[in-house]
């Protein structure tokens, strides 16, 4: 800790001269560019020692030439570290972050400057991810995902955890509105500024403050200049006030995937019965044509089917979700551990799944649209339950919509999970006449409308429950083809954001599909004149000290 109470290293303010904003700019971990570009540096280093190697196996003499000239080669490779080190330098230098109450911003670059901008009232989710390179460092980044288009995300890192952890925890506390209140030092306290002393005003909450997102809009712009330009330096903050760390919110465990039922879900994938019936058939072949050249036409095949399940099982490992003031927490993986906050109120559809695989055993698969979190990147980050029974579904759904745990839903829910238009008391399923389009699944395609959601139903074989609350309706959409126009059948969809989810009912009734298009373009403008501000972080409040030491 330095003489003024600043302290240098990874995540923490690093010294500077003063700057034209009020942000405090730290630093990320110096190792930061090495973690993000080892991959590269190994190839490259693969690539030189290969040619190295090839050129001295040339020939006798040419061998005992670079034998003579030795130091030339030691020369090259302390180069070439040389090269290395000052970029991992240079780019650690340029790249900081800071976070006020209004966003969280992040500079970087060498040759050309960027700088991007995370609003805090458009944050969607906040991630803590730690690829397998950086947990043997013990880093972590943090990815916060705001409601935008592609690459909308702001990568900050990387950070050690557990200041990672904390700044997580301070971006949350902000986006509620629980503002950290300046502290300022008397002459001759001597606790230096951020330490002891630094408390949260609860004062400063703003009371009509509203979090509440619209999902279609944008995140801040990145600004990109020459290098050359002048840019703010690193700064030291004031010696006269620090902002107060804020207190992560305590969770409490929901439920947890256990390895040996997420081992068992993956065996009964049919990816599973293709390899095997696929080393059955190459089996027999090779063994009545004696052709060993057959290995080699199907093997990229099945590496492809084990790479699948492979990614999967790590991706998937060690899967747990929690509640707690600050949002859903999800953490989950093997090789690549990823800690997810979703703020209530930020998941626009959900859909519970149960392939026939897994219907002996009785398991679902719960998947979410959030905002922000797009297609891209791994498709585990829109899991809330990878498989398992039918109660930690329904649990799973009630941490997103807990309006909907009531009995006066429950047959609702009974209905959209396994019933179909023989039993049905509440669905409008697809008519008759639609068999000629979906001889399986004709008479489990239909909808049921909740006071707070929509319920599309669909599969026979791969049953299919999706529930979108009426405020997170984005537009809604009626599709029909030619053969659909001559048997008066309309496809109904609800347009969501980009995610896994694809609320849609395929062959309703005309009269039924345009009915429900108007209906619920009339709920969905109703629900979001009437929700409530969201104070989605306001609890963290409570858990904020008042006037007392921080230790």
């Amino acid at each position: 800790m330095s003489a003024d109470g600043t302290t240098t290293g990874a995540g923490t303010p690093a010294d500077g001269t003063g700057t034209d904003d009020d942000r405090r700019w730290r630093r990320v971990h110096p190792v930061t560019p090495l973690v993000r570009t080892w991959a590269a540096f190994v190839a490259l280093l693969f690539v030189l020692g290969n040619q190295a190697i090839d050129s001295v196996e040339v020939a006798g003499e040419v061998a005992g030439q670079v034998a003579r000239f030795w130091w030339a080669a030691v020369l090259a490779v302390l180069l070439f570290l040389g090269v290395v080190v000052g970029f991992t330098v240079l780019a650690w230098r340029m790249t900081t972050y800071a976070v006020d109450d209004d966003a969280a911003h992040l500079r970087k670059g060498i040759l050309f400057r960027q700088q991007r901008h995370a609003r805090l009232d458009r944050l969607q989710a906040v991630d803590v991810r730690q690829p397998l390179v950086a947990r043997l460092f013990g880093l972590a980044e943090l990815s916060l995902e705001v409601a935008g288009g592609a690459d909308s995300a702001v990568t900050i890192g990387f950070l050690r955890i557990d200041d990672a952890n904390q700044l997580r925890a301070e971006i949350l506390a902000r986006a509620a509105g629980v503002k950290a209140r300046k502290a300022r030092t008397g002459a001759g306290d001597g606790a230096p500024v951020g330490t002891a002393g630094a408390a949260v005003d609860r004062s400063d909450v703003a009371a009509g403050q509203s979090a509440a997102v619209a999902a279609d809009g944008g995140a801040g712009a990145d600004v990109v200049s020459p290098a050359g330009d002048d840019v703010p330096a690193v700064r030291t903050p004031d010696a006269d006030a620090a902002d107060l760390p804020a207190l992560e919110a305590p969770e409490n465990l929901v439920y947890e995937v256990p390895p040996s039922r997420l081992v068992v879900s993956l065996l009964r994938l049919p990816v599973v019965w293709l390899i095997l019936l696929a080393f059955g058939g190459l089996g027999v072949a090779v063994g009545v044509t004696r052709n060993f050249g057959l290995l080699g036409s199907v093997l990229p095949g099945l590496l492809g089917g084990g790479a699948y399940l492979f990614s999967r099982f790590a991706g998937e490992f060690g899967f747990r979700a929690a509640i707690s003031p600050d949002g859903i927490r999800l953490r989950h993986g093997l090789l690549e551990t990823r800690a997810q906050t979703i703020p209530p109120g930020r998941v626009q559809a959900l859909s519970i799944t149960q392939g026939f695989w897994w219907r002996g055993k009785g398991w679902w698969r719960v998947k979410v649209n959030v905002a922000g979190y797009g297609t891209e990147g791994n498709d585990t980050q829109h899991v809330l339950l990878p498989v398992g029974p039918r109660d930690e579904a329904l649990t799973a759904l009630w941490l997103v919509l807990p309006d909907l745990r009531t009995d006066e839903v429950a047959p609702l829910l009974d209905e959209g999970l396994t019933g179909d238009a023989r039993t049905d008391s509440v669905f409008v399923t697809s008519p008759r006449r639609a068999r000629l389009f979906d001889p399986w699944s004709w008479r489990r395609n239909g909808f049921a409308v909740a006071d707070r959601v929509l319920l599309l139903r669909t599969g026979r074989l791969t049953r299919s429950l999706v529930v979108v609350p009426h405020e997170r309706t984005q537009s809604l959409g009626l599709e029909q083809g030619p053969w659909q126009r001559r048997r008066g059948l309309t496809t109904f969809a609800v347009h969501s954001t980009p995610g896994p989810v694809a609320p849609r009912v395929p062959h309703l009734d005309d009269a039924d599909a345009a009915g429900l298009l108007a209906a619920q373009a009339v709920r969905a403008r109703t629900a979001r004149a009437h929700q409530p501000p969201e104070r989605w972080m306001e609890a963290v409040a409570e858990l904020a000290p008042t006037g007392t030491e921080q230790g």
